[in-house]
């Protein structure tokens, strides 16, 4: 008679551990991160490791200039993240993020180009942000009403339209170009700066900051402490029990993906009316992709989406520094940056999961 033999090896879900284990696991994986990027950085390059991580740190914090731009980058991605955090709770696979930014973005730049210096700049800024808002959140409803009412695919349907804002961006963009020909619209009312955001004192992007810190607190209470963010977790674990306690799972679908939308146009305004003042295809940066990484790192805590928006641009700001100083190629800091994101992405494994090895006969005997 055949032994059935057991696998070497099972996988087998961990029980909750404690928060000090969990953050160990990290900073565990992160370290053997650089251990093992500093052994690359040897053998491709020859360069002293510990100079290469030193000129990351001075890339992202070598002077008041480069903190305030990593600070601003650290804001619009933390924005679009907290954005796309409802509609992941609720297991709705909002891959529109990028689209939803250019909507708003388009949406301000219009306001900015066909209004300005015609009414007052307070009222121009005021029509800016409903108008970034609305168009973020139609452009996020769209399939979520297809979703509600006849069960499309969410993750799809977000994706195209994507490509469908990136085309809307680029047909207004010949439309609206300065001069004639150029293929782009440039700095929209340089002189008059109307339609530009508000600075306060002489910190160009605090403002973002500050818009996107209240946004953090509001959205960590709304998904944890009200009603909607209870409705949004119960849809997430399962539609069938939602609607056997009497939710309306379609109202909640349409509603989330109202506000995910909205705040990605948001995004948008900040990007246009109080970074760049102007409007191009690529404006949001590949931010509603990455998005969804820094949304699932954080486990869609809003909170701890600081620390996964503040490493994310850091490591983005720290490649660029090395690739500048030591002249070399760009892919090396993607290199760097996939190998750290690589470890910390793999330590959430083994936080959720643990590894069972196959005891030895004698020992199973013994234990007999």
């Amino acid at each position: 008679m055949n032994k059935q033999k057991t696998p070497l090896m099972h996988i087998s879900k961990r029980a909750a551990l404690p928060w000090y284990i969990s953050w160990g696991i990290r900073a565990a994986a992160i370290i053997l991160a650089l251990i093992v990027c500093a052994i690359i950085t040897t053998a491709l390059t020859g360069l002293n490791p510990l100079a290469v991580y030193g000129t990351m740190l001075e890339g992202a914090f070598g002077t008041p200039r480069k903190l305030w731009i990593l600070g601003q980058n650290i804001a619009i991605l933390l924005c679009i993240s907290l954005a796309l955090t409802p509609a992941f709770r609720m297991r709705f696979w909002n891959i529109g993020g990028e689209g939803q930014v250019l909507a708003g973005a388009l949406a301000t730049a219009a306001c900015m180009i066909l209004l300005g210096e015609k009414i007052p700049n307070w009222l121009l800024i005021i029509i800016m942000v409903g108008a970034s808002i609305a168009a973020g959140a139609i452009w996020g409803v769209i399939p979520a009403i297809f979703k509600a009412k006849w069960n499309t695919n969410e993750t799809l349907f977000t994706l195209m339209m994507n490509y469908v804002a990136t085309q809307l961006v680029a047909f207004f963009v010949i439309v609206w170009e300065v001069p004639k020909g150029s293929g782009k619209i440039g700095i929209i009312h340089q002189n008059s700066m109307a339609g530009w955001l508000p600075q306060i004192g002489s910190y160009k992007y605090l403002l973002n900051i500050l818009i996107v810190a209240v946004i953090c607190v509001l959205m960590y209470f709304y998904l944890n402490y009200t009603k909607h963010g209870y409705e949004i977790s119960v849809v997430g674990e399962s539609e069938r029990t939602a609607r056997y306690v009497g939710i309306k799972t379609e109202r909640v679908i349409i509603r989330t993906m109202l506000l995910s939308g909205a705040l990605c146009g948001v995004a948008g305004l900040l990007l246009v009316g109080g970074t760049d003042h102007t409007v191009t295809t690529t404006i949001a940066g590949g931010r509603g992709f990455t998005g969804v990484m820094v949304a699932w790192l954080a486990k869609f805590n809003p909170i701890f989406m600081i620390f996964a928006s503040f490493l994310l641009v850091f490591l983005d700001r720290g490649a660029q520094e090395i690739t500048t100083i030591f002249g070399l190629n760009q892919s090396f800091g993607d290199i760097l940056t996939g190998v750290i994101l690589f470890f910390i992405i793999g330590s959430e494994f083994f936080i959720s999961y643990k590894l069972n090895f196959r005891k030895r006969e004698k020992e199973v005997q013994e234990n007999v």
